[in-house]
């Protein structure tokens, strides 16, 4: 029988604390959230991997590190609203609702954002919620947001989801060059100025619909 408390705090020691992640309110939010509440009964025993988590046929629960890091980087506030594109089973809602004032999750599979909500359910989580509708447009219903969080590797942040940012918000995603190498990116909004700054590296999976597009070749 797996002890998921003591998985879970050895998430946090070994893999959040020990890369660079320092944010108390951050590291608190990981310590209080039941990963294997998000999965099936099957993966379980692995849910605090330290890897991306297969959900579903090309659907990943982020990787622990990446995810508290991305989640330092644009320091959700408790006042702020958050929109959580491709959040698949709920996870990173769960752990956003910790540091948010509300959260709005995002996912285009009914059966997963079903599976998110019932999971918020039972876990009390008042001030957040999962919607169903295509990823690449964001949730523009509930925009402006201070936080947009993108759960997967994109090829680019589409100008309709940059431009849900409230004046002032931060988006943090895995952005993958061209060369195929994902670095997780910050993007802030001053105006109608989006200023861009890498992070670090992250072989994050690609996040369905946001793949480059393929130009013609003669």
């Amino acid at each position: 029988m797996v002890d998921f408390a003591a998985a879970r705090l050895n998430m946090v020691e070994s893999q959040i604390r020990t890369n660079k992640v320092t944010d108390l309110r951050v590291i608190e939010a990981f310590e209080a959230m039941p990963r294997e509440q998000f999965v099936e009964d099957a993966l379980q025993g692995i849910a605090y991997v330290d890897e991306d988590l297969e959900v579903s046929p090309g659907r990943y629960l982020m990787e622990p590190m990446v995810l508290a890091r991305l989640l330092q980087a644009v320091a959700p506030g408790p006042s702020d609203m958050v929109l959580d594109i491709g959040c698949a089973t709920g996870y990173s809602t769960a752990v956003l609702a910790g540091l948010a004032e509300t959260v709005v999750g995002l996912d285009k599979d009914r059966g997963m954002v079903e599976q998110a909500n019932r999971t918020l359910n039972a876990l009390d989580l008042d001030n957040a919620v999962v919607v169903e509708a295509p990823l690449e447009g964001g949730y523009a219903k509930q925009a402006p947001y201070n936080v947009i969080l993108l759960q997967g590797a994109v090829s680019e942040v589409p100008a309709a989801i940059k431009e849900q940012l409230a004046e002032g918000g931060r988006l943090a995603a895995v952005v993958i060059d061209e060369a195929g190498i994902g670095r997780a990116t910050l993007i802030q909004r001053s105006g109608n100025i989006f200023a861009a700054r890498i992070l670090f590296d992250a072989a994050t999976p690609l996040l369905p619909g946001f793949e480059r597009e393929v130009g013609f070749v003669f």
